[in-house]
C-alpha cells in the first residue's frame, strides 16, 4: 500500500537553537568569566582567520531564512509554536555555537563550562522535553569530565549527544584512538546516540582561498562531502567493531553521495584486496548497524537510492532556520518526494528511525 497523503507526524532529526555566551556565563561560576571569555575570543580569532568558516558564515549571513528572525530561533515555547505550523511533532536540537571547539583553551573549569552550556540548552528544551530533544554537546579534550558529563546528561533524561565531527581540528587524534575508549565506553553504558553535525574540515580552507566564486559555491557542497573522512575514522580503524553498541548519528551530510561511498568502501575489500584489521564483516555492515544520516530535501535519493543507502538509516530533517529549511513548507516538500514510496518505509525515514534511535 502506498500513499501520497502528507504523514501523521513528523520528526526533524536536525534543527538548531541560537544560544549566547551570555546565557552561559549565567550558568557559571563568576570566578570562570574571564577564562570563558578568552577562550571564546581565541576562537573566533580562529574562525575569522580560517577561510572555510568564514565563507560558511558570511553564506548564512547573507542568505537569511526569514525563519532566523523568529523567536522561536532562540525561546523553547515559541519554537512550538513554530512546529506546529510546519506540523512537526519533534525536533532534534543542536545549538548554533560549538561550545566544544573552544572550550580546549580553558586551562580551568572545562567540566564546569560543559555543564553550564548543557545547562542552557536544558533550559530551552523545558518548554516541553518531549517535543524538544536538545543535542547535549560533550567536550572531548577531559576524558574524564566527559565521560562524566554523559553520565549527568543521561540521568537528567537527555536523549542525545553532540560531538565535533573531526577532533584533529582542535589538535587532538582521531575517534580510533585509545584515549577516547571510556568515552565510548561511558556512552555505550548510557545508550545514547552521538551524534555529529556536519563541519568545517580545515582541508577545506585552502578550498576555499583557491575558489573563485564570490559565494565559495565551489567549497559550500564539499562540506557535506567531508563527512566521508569521518564516517571511514569510525568505521576502517575498527572502532565500531570493538565498540558495537555506539550509534552514530550524521547530520546534514546528505544522501546521494553515501551510496558511492558505501559501495566504494566494500569493493576496496571485496574486489581490491584491502585489509582492515579488526572488521570480521564488509565496511558497509557497521555504517547499517551503527550509523544514520539525516538530509532535508533530495526527492532523487529518496526515490532512487533509499535501498541502497538503508531505508532504516535515512532521517528527515527540516533544519529551522538555516537557509536551506523546509520550514515552513514541510509537508508540500515531503509529499513531492514520497511518491510512490510505501507507507512504512515512509513513516521509518519521517518519524520511525528518529523513534528509535533518540528512544522518543
Amino acid at each position: 500500500m502506498t500513499s501520497d497523503r502528507p504523514t501523521e507526524r513528523l520528526v526533524s532529526a536536525d534543527s538548531h537553537v541560537a544560544v549566547s555566551h551570555e546565557q552561559v556565563k549565567a550558568n557559571l561560576d563568576p570566578r570562570l568569566h574571564d577564562a570563558y571569555d578568552t577562550a571564546q575570543r581565541a576562537f573566533a580569532e580562529r574562525v575569522s582567520k580560517r577561510g572555510a568558516g568564514e565563507a560558511n558564515t558570511a553564506a548564512m549571513r547573507r542568505n537569511p531564512h526569514a525563519a532566523f528572525t523568529r523567536p522561536g530561533y532562540r525561546d523553547g515555547a515559541e519554537r512550538l509554536k513554530d512546529m506546529d505550523t510546519d506540523g512537526v511533532d519533534v525536533e532534534v536540537v543542536y545549538s548554533e555555537v560549538s561550545a566544544f571547539r573552544y572550550m580546549g583553551d580553558m586551562r580551568d573549569g572545562i567540566a564546569q563550562t560543559s555543564r553550564a552550556f548543557n545547562d542552557v540548552l536544558a533550559e530551552y528544551a523545558s518548554a516541553d522535553p518531549k517535543r524538544l530533544i536538545v543535542s547535549y554537546q560533550i567536550q572531548i579534550h577531559d576524558i574524564a569530565a566527559a565521560a562524566a558529563e554523559v553520565r549527568r546528561v543521561a540521568a537528567a533524561g537527555g536523549k542525545s549527544l553532540q560531538l565535533p565531527v573531526f577532533p584533529v581540528e582542535l589538535g587532538l587524534p582521531d575517534y580510533y584512538d585509545e584515549r577516547y575508549h571510556p568515552l565510548w565506553a561511558a556512552i555505550s553504558d548510557v545508550g545514547l546516540p552521538i551524534c555529529c553535525h556536519i563541519g568545517l574540515n580545515t582541508t577545506l580552507d585552502d578550498l576555499t582561498r583557491r575558489d573563485p566564486t564570490p559565494q565559495k559555491g565551489v567549497m559550500v557542497p564539499m562540506t557535506a562531502l567531508m563527512t566521508g573522512e569521518a564516517i571511514g575514522m569510525w568505521i576502517m580503524p575498527g572502532t565500531l567493531a570493538r565498540f558495537p553498541d555506539l550509534r552514530i548519528v550524521f547530520v546534514e551530510p546528505g544522501l546521494g553521495w553515501v551510496a558511492w561511498y558505501l559501495a566504494t568502501i566494500d569493493d576496496l575489500v571485496k574486489r581490491q584486496g584491502y585489509s582492515f584489521a579488526g572488521l570480521t564483516e564488509l565496511p558497509s555492515f557497521y555504517f547499517h548497524r551503527n550509523m544514520a544520516l539525516t538530509y532535508i530535501d533530495e526527492p532523487d535519493a529518496i526515490q532512487l537510492l533509499r535501498h541502497r543507502i538503508g531505508v532504516a538509516n535515512i532521517m528527515w530533517s527540516s533544519d529551522y532556520p538555516h537557509p536551506v529549511t523546509s520550514w515552513p513548507d514541510s509537508q508540500k516538500l515531503i509529499a513531492r518526494s514520497f511518491k510512490g514510496v510505501p507507507d512504512h518505509e515512509r513513516e521509518a525515514i519521517l518519524s520511525g528511525n528518529a523513534t528509535r534511535v533518540w528512544g522518543l
